[in-house]
């Protein structure tokens, strides 16, 4: 189980386009890496369009918005343009990532068990460190916690 404090696990995936993102590539820039259950589903558009809406404060503090599921590429290409993302999100299918940062795990929903993505967010500083876990995501005000957690709002 990660905890602030910890180094981020390392990872390498491919974002909406098949391009390569590193999390070593990323070092000397604070990255917001969140995971969420699935593309174009309630509480994860409202999670994407609340970091949306603030994304113009991320550029300008210099700070990288990554969303990670295990949708595939196609899937991440049709929620960015529905919604009109500007960033990047990453196709987790063979799960690494999700199992990396401990994401990964069985859920329940009206009594039915089966295996998902938590939501739950990562903030990592410029020298790969985490230094805060939002296990609890507020959706809708997600951004403002994040930028809060920063020092940045």
């Amino acid at each position: 189980m990660l905890k602030e404090g910890d180094k981020a696990p390392a990872f390498t995936g491919k974002d909406q386009n098949g391009n390569k993102i590193k999390l070593s590539d990323l070092k000397g820039t604070r990255v917001v890496l969140y995971f969420y259950p699935k593309d174009d589903t309630p509480g994860c558009t409202k999670q994407a369009c609340s970091l949306r809406d603030s994304y113009d404060v991320f550029r300008k503090k210099g700070i990288r918005v990554l969303g990670v599921s295990v949708d595939d590429e196609r899937s991440h290409q049709k929620f960015i343009s529905k919604f009109d993302l500007p960033f990047d999100l990453i196709a987790d299918t063979d799960k690494s990532i999700v199992e990396k940062y401990g994401v990964w795990g069985e859920k329940s929903m009206y009594g039915r068990k089966y295996m998902g993505t938590f939501r739950k967010t990562f903030l990592i500083d410029e020298k790969g460190k985490i230094v805060k876990i939002f296990d609890k995501v507020k959706v809708s005000e997600h951004a403002d916690e994040v930028l809060a957690a920063f020092g940045e709002k």
